[in-house]
C-alpha cells in the first residue's frame, strides 16, 4: 500500500490540483469531493485510468480493481451523474465502495445501483476499547473513569474522542480520572461567535461574524458541521418562541442539519 499525491487530467488540459490518493495493486482509495467543482473529471479519469490496468492473477486472467470513494454525498450532481455513468460502463472491470455520511444526498440512480449497507457510529465501549489500545500502543496510562469520560463526550464520535485524547495528553500527563476535557478548538470558535450574535445585531457585528465563519471554512471545518453547532449554542440562548423558528432556518439553510426539540 502506497500513498501518493497525483495531478489528474481531463482531456487536453491538466486539472491544476492534487489529490492524496491510498492505493494497492487491488485497490484505490480517495476522496474526489477535494477537487470542488471539478470533481466529476477526477471520477471519470480514475476510472478510465483502473480499468486499463487491470490485475492479472496467477492463472494470467484479468481481474478487476476495487475503487473506494470517500464522501460520495458531498460530490457536485454532474460528478454523480458522470459516477453513474462511469459505473455502468467499465462494471466488468472494477469494483465501487461509495462510503457517505447522508445517503439522502447521492442521487438515487447510484443509490438503485448499489448494496446499501448503514454503519451505526461506534458505541462508547468500542470508543473506550480503541483509546486502551491506543494508550497501550504509546505506552501511556489512561485511567478507566477517564477514558469513559472522553467516549462520553465525544457524542460517540470515533475521530472526535483521538482527538480530545491527544489534546489531553499535551496538556497534562499522567492522566487523572478528575482530569478536565477541553472542548475543540473549533467548538469554543462556533460559542463565541453564538455569544457574538446575541450581544449585538449591526452591520458591524454581522461583518465581524462572517469573517470567524470565513476562517472556520478555511480551515476544513465542514459547513454542515458549523451551522449545526451554531444552532446547538444559539438554543441555550434563545426564548421558546424562537427556537423553533431558528430550527426551522437552520434546516433550511444546512440540509442534513437536524434537532428534535423536547
Amino acid at each position: 500500500v502506497k500513498v501518493e499525491n497525483k495531478a489528474w487530467k481531463a482531456g487536453s488540459r491538466t486539472i491544476d490540483i492534487e489529490l492524496t490518493t491510498l492505493s494497492s495493486t487491488n485497490h484505490i482509495k480517495l476522496s474526489p469531493s477535494d477537487a470542488g467543482f471539478q470533481d466529476r473529471y477526477i471520477v471519470q479519469e480514475i476510472i478510465k485510468e483502473m480499468a486499463k490496468n487491470r490485475p492479472i492473477d496467477t492463472k494470467g486472467k484479468k481481474g478487476y480493481k476495487v475503487l473506494v470513494l470517500n464522501e460520495v454525498d458531498k460530490l457536485s450532481r454532474e460528478a454523480q451523474h458522470s459516477l453513474r455513468r462511469t459505473m455502468e460502463k467499465y462494471n466488468a472491470y472494477c469494483r465501487l465502495v461509495l462510503c457517505c455520511n447522508s445517503s439522502s444526498k447521492v442521487t438515487e440512480a447510484i443509490r438503485s445501483r448499489c448494496l446499501n449497507v448503514r454503519i451505526n457510529a461506534p458505541t462508547e465501549e468500542q470508543i473506550m476499547k480503541v483509546l486502551e489500545f491506543i494508550g497501550k500502543k504509546e505506552g501511556l496510562q489512561l485511567p478507566y473513569g477517564f477514558a469513559a469520560r472522553i467516549a462520553e463526550t465525544s457524542n460517540r464520535s470515533l475521530r472526535g474522542a483521538i482527538l480530545s485524547l491527544e489534546t489531553c495528553r499535551v496538556q497534562q500527563y499522567p492522566f487523572t480520572s478528575n482530569q478536565a476535557i477541553p472542548p475543540m478548538d473549533w467548538e469554543e470558535y462556533v460559542s463565541e461567535i453564538a455569544s457574538d450574535v446575541m450581544k449585538e445585531q449591526s452591520p458591524k457585528r454581522l461583518y465581524q461574524v462572517r469573517q470567524k465563519l470565513y476562517e472556520l471554512l478555511l480551515n476544513c471545518i465542514p459547513p454542515e458541521i458549523i451551522l449545526k453547532r451554531l444552532l446547538y449554542e444559539l438554543l441555550k440562548k434563545l426564548d421558546a418562541e424562537l427556537k423553533h423558528e431558528v430550527c426551522h432556518w437552520a434546516a433550511y439553510y444546512g440540509t442534513g442539519s437536524y434537532v428534535v426539540l423536547g
